[in-house]
C-alpha cells in the first residue's frame, strides 16, 4: 500500500495545530499584504488580528502560496511518502490551482492537484475525505478522480452584514451600495461550482437567515434527496469573526433540519473574508465520500 500526503492550503479553514492531529496532512499558510507588509495566515497573522486590521481599513490583498515554496514541500514529502494529494482552493476564486498543475507535471504523476471547486468548509470535508481515502490504501490519481466527480456536490450560502467590502471589490457599484446601505438591504451571496455571486438581497438579517435555511433545504429536498436518504450529507456554519452568532445559527439550523448532521461550525477563509467583511454567516452542505 502507498503512502501519501494530503496537502491543502489555509483557505480549507484548518490551522497548523489541527493538522498535527492528522497524520499525513500539511497546511499551506495563504499569504496576505497588509500596509504594505507580507502576513501568512496562521503563522504570524491569526483570525484576532486580521479583523483588527480589516476593521482598522487598513489596505488588505491577498497573493497566491509561492510556487516555489509548494513545489519545495512537494519534493520533500516524496522523500518520506510515495504520492502527493495537493487539494487548493478553487480555481475559480484563485490561479493557484491551475499554477500547481502546471508545476505538478515535472513529478511524473507522483503528485495529484485536485479541482474540486471548493473553499473553506467544502474544502475542509474534501481533505479529510482525501485522508480516509489515503488510509484505505486508494491511490493518488484516484483520490483525486474521486473527489472532482464529487465537486458540484456542494452549495454555500452567505449572509453579508455590510455592503462596504463587497462596494471596495468592486462587486457592486459605490451608488447600490449607498443606497443598499440606507435601505439596510442584507444580501445573501452564494458559492456554486467555486464561484461567489448574488444569490438574492433581503431587508434584515432574520429575513438573510430565512432565506438561506430555504436555499439549503431546497438543495436537500432536490439536487442532494438521494444523498440525503443514504446518510451522504453534511451540513456545516461558517462566519467572519462572528462565532456567538453563528453558534446560535447553528442551533437554530439543527431544529429546522434535524435530519441531516451538522458537523463543523468554523471562521471562514480570510481570504474570503477579505471581500465581504466581518459579521458574515454562512450555511454550507457537502456530500462525504466517506461516511
Amino acid at each position: 500500500m502507498k503512502k501519501i500526503a494530503v496537502v491543502t492550503d489555509s483557505n480549507s479553514g484548518i490551522t497548523q495545530t489541527q493538522a498535527k492531529d492528522y497524520q499525513g496532512l500539511y497546511v499551506i499558510p495563504m499569504p496576505f499584504t497588509i500596509g504594505g507588509e507580507e502576513y501568512f495566515e496562521d503563522i504570524n497573522l491569526t483570525q484576532q488580528e486580521f479583523y483588527q486590521k480589516l476593521l482598522s481599513n487598513e489596505d488588505i490583498s491577498t497573493s497566491q502560496p509561492s510556487i516555489g515554496g509548494i513545489v519545495e514541500l512537494w519534493e520533500n514529502l516524496l522523500k518520506e511518502y510515495d504520492e502527493v494529494v495537493h487539494i487548493p482552493m478553487s480555481s475559480a476564486l484563485s490561479m493557484s490551482c491551475e499554477t500547481a498543475k502546471n508545476f505538478a507535471k515535472q513529478f511524473d504523476g507522483k503528485v495529484q492537484v485536485v479541482d474540486n471547486h471548493a473553499i473553506s468548509v467544502t474544502l475542509k470535508e474534501s481533505v479529510f475525505d482525501a485522508l480516509k481515502l489515503a488510509k484505505k490504501g486508494v491511490a493518488a490519481k484516484e483520490i483525486k478522480e474521486l473527489i472532482e466527480e464529487n465537486r458540484k456536490n456542494s452549495s454555500i450560502y452567505i449572509m453579508v452584514s455590510t455592503l462596504k467590502y463587497l462596494k471596495k471589490g468592486g462587486r457592486i457599484t459605490p451608488a447600490a451600495a449607498a443606497i443598499g446601505t440606507l435601505l439596510k438591504i442584507k444580501p445573501v451571496l452564494q458559492i456554486q461550482g467555486g464561484k461567489l455571486d448574488q444569490y438574492a438581497k433581503v431587508l434584515n438579517e432574520k429575513a438573510a437567515r430565512t432565506k438561506m435555511i430555504d436555499a439549503i433545504k431546497k438543495d436537500l429536498e432536490t439536487r442532494f434527496k438521494d444523498f440525503v436518504k443514504k446518510g451522504q450529507i453534511r451540513l456545516y456554519i461558517a462566519h467572519t469573526n462572528c462565532q456567538e452568532k453563528a453558534e446560535a445559527f447553528a442551533e437554530e439550523i439543527r431544529q429546522k433540519i434535524p435530519k441531516v448532521p451538522l458537523t463543523y461550525v468554523d471562521p471562514l477563509s480570510l481570504s474570503i473574508a477579505c471581500h465581504i467583511g466581518d459579521g458574515a454567516l454562512a450555511i454550507a452542505c457537502a456530500r462525504v465520500l466517506e461516511k
